[in-house]
């Protein structure tokens, strides 16, 4: 008796050839369902791993230039553990927040090695609206808010990771 190493997808076909017999001679047996490339389900999403964001006010380099548009990718749990050895967040808990963005900031503007010095110079606005925006992505997913029109009181959702409050 021959083995055969099936996947739970490539059972029916290992069924229907027990079924029909084994394949005559110079005839060539289907692939198993692991060696043929899958068919991706077009509905399927594809999980990001980097989103773009807009600042608040934006980040002033040394030549006076403003850095605004910027990428955060997803964090892995080395960036959330490397901070924990981290000399200057043992000496102050509250800089763990700098180091653990300056980790997960891909971009920011033409500025593409985004370090702690970094974030350290951005101001506290930007600084509160990469905190929210990492929470999100990490804990949540994605970057949309459900919010109410105050004057109105309708409900809708926006996307913060791009555009300035307040601007459309």
């Amino acid at each position: 008796m021959r083995r055969r190493t099936v996947t739970s997808g490539g059972l029916d076909e290992v069924l229907d050839s027990l079924v029909s017999g084994p394949p005559a001679t110079g005839e060539e047996a289907p692939a198993p369902a692991a060696a043929r490339p899958r068919e991706r389900d077009r509905d399927q999403q594809e999980l990001r791993t980097e989103f773009e964001f807009e600042l608040p006010r934006g980040y002033v380099d040394d030549e006076g230039q403003v850095h605004r548009h910027g990428s955060m990718r997803l964090a892995t749990a080395r960036d959330e553990l490397r901070p924990q050895i981290d000399l200057r967040v043992k000496e102050n808990p509250a800089y763990l927040s700098v180091v653990l963005l300056s980790q997960v900031i891909t971009q920011l503007g033409t500025i593409t090695d985004v370090h702690a010095g970094v974030v350290e110079r951005m101001y506290a606005t930007d600084v509160a609206f990469l905190q929210d925006f990492y929470r999100r992505i990490n804990s949540e997913g994605h970057t949309h808010a459900a919010v109410t029109c105050p004057l109105c009181h309708g409900s809708f959702e926006v996307d913060l990771s791009g555009g300035r409050l307040g601007e459309s």
